[in-house]
């Protein structure tokens, strides 16, 4: 029986594939013993014993970029964790450890080499993290999911397998009508899908706020509808937003809301009927909201785009600035360089979203260059790719 480790998290970019690798792992080998190592503290910590999974925590965290006294700490944290971590790799004995970038898989992967234990990691963004980029020379192999990753890899320890993405994605054949249904919308409409994260991103709701504001009746003289999540954090504040703004027009375009259909959220829908809206603070059927989607607004994380890719939907991408080595910008520009997605700064969306919204739903053939173009760009096998990777480094 194959023992295997699978270590790193922090965000959902990471845990995610960290599970789709496992399952695939497991489908492949159904006798296999896996173990995650994540970092106490973090999102993996609730995510994957929710798949089924076990995990260890070690107490570590990142070294700030900007002058804090937390840095003081890092070197304590990260020799604790190197003594966890041998601890557990002592105990649990792995044939193989699969890093998938973030705080914990450091300390681990760097145990497991020394010991002599195979090792390789994952790499989602088109510009490695730090971790990814000090591991490279002690792994045996790289698998990443953009081309012309040499710059950072050694070449011949490089495999291009893609991000593995959920399973209701591989197989989304959801007739609109049941999509739209299932949201409150209505098929056959020009539909809008905002997506910002569990959390929500402030920047992207505050540029739909502005497009529904500016909302030009005379301009778009078609009907479009918006699916909007939000974010558990902006759900209220947002909800608030649009309550004023549908009140105050109320005379012009009418007003409304209520509870949708499936879950929490909310409707609005103006009295003409050219502007519907579902406003969710989470949207968990993902494959249904690809479904119905006409163009996609999106931050340009790993997880997402690679999403995108496999969906093979339009997308405006709104590259978050507050993440480590601005990856999402580069992200972003890996897609616009090759007409598989538009993108606009996070300084300027507020201002440009709904104009770029409006040019590209007018626009048909704009819509299908983009959709195949970033179709091109997917790999729905990329788990299976990864777990072949990685058994391929057990065999004798």
């Amino acid at each position: 029986m194959n023992r295997i480790i699978i270590s790193g998290g922090g965000t959902g970019g990471h845990i995610f594939p960290a599970i789709a690798i496992a399952n695939a792992l497991k489908a492949l080998q159904p006798e296999a013993d896996i173990l995650f190592i994540g970092a106490k503290g973090k999102l993996e910590m609730e995510k994957v014993p929710q798949a089924g999974y076990p995990i260890v925590g070690l107490t570590i965290s990142g070294f700030q970029r900007r002058l804090t006294w937390k840095n003081l700490l890092f070197p304590f944290r990260l020799f604790s964790a190197l003594i966890k971590a041998r601890k557990v790799i002592s105990d649990f004995r792995p044939d193989l450890v699969i890093g998938v970038g973030g705080y914990a898989s450091g300390p681990t992967l760097r145990i497991a080499a020394k010991k002599g234990i195979p090792c390789l990691i994952q790499e989602q963004n088109s510009f490695p993290g730090v971790t990814n980029r000090l591991l490279a020379p002690v792994v045996r192999k790289i698998c990443v999911a953009y081309e012309g990753m040499e710059k950072y890899f050694p070449s011949e320890k490089i495999v291009l397998t893609g991000n593995p993405v959920r399973k209701a994605l591989l197989a989304n054949t959801t007739p609109v009508h049941e999509a739209a249904a299932f949201f409150g919308l209505e098929a056959g409409r020009k539909t809008v899908l905002s997506i910002g994260g569990s959390q929500g991103a402030g920047t992207l709701n505050n540029a739909m706020t502005s497009f529904i504001k500016k909302f030009d009746y005379q301009t778009n003289n078609f009907p479009v509808q918006v699916l909007w999540q939000t974010g558990t954090y902006y759900y209220s504040s947002v909800l608030r937003d649009l309550e004023t703004i549908f009140s105050c027009s109320s005379s012009e375009t009418g007003s409304g809301t209520n509870t949708s259909p499936q879950g929490q959220g909310a409707v609005f829908k103006t009295a003409d009927g050219l502007l519907l809206l579902a406003v969710r603070p989470f949207i968990d059927r993902m494959d249904y909201a690809y479904a119905i989607a006409d163009l996609v607004i999106s931050r340009a994380g790993a997880l997402a785009i690679s999403e995108l890719c496999v969906a093979g939907k339009p997308s405006v991408l709104i590259p978050s600035p507050n993440v480590a080595e601005d990856h999402q910008t580069k992200n972003a520009k890996a897609l616009v360089e090759r007409e598989a997605a538009l993108m606009l700064s996070d300084a300027e969306a507020i201002e440009n979203l709904g104009s770029v919204i409006d040019q590209v739903l007018q626009d048909n053939l704009l819509r299908e260059r983009l959709s195949r173009n970033i179709a091109r760009l997917g790999y729905p096998d990329a788990a299976d790719r990864i777990a072949g990777e990685a058994l391929k480094l057990m065999t004798p």
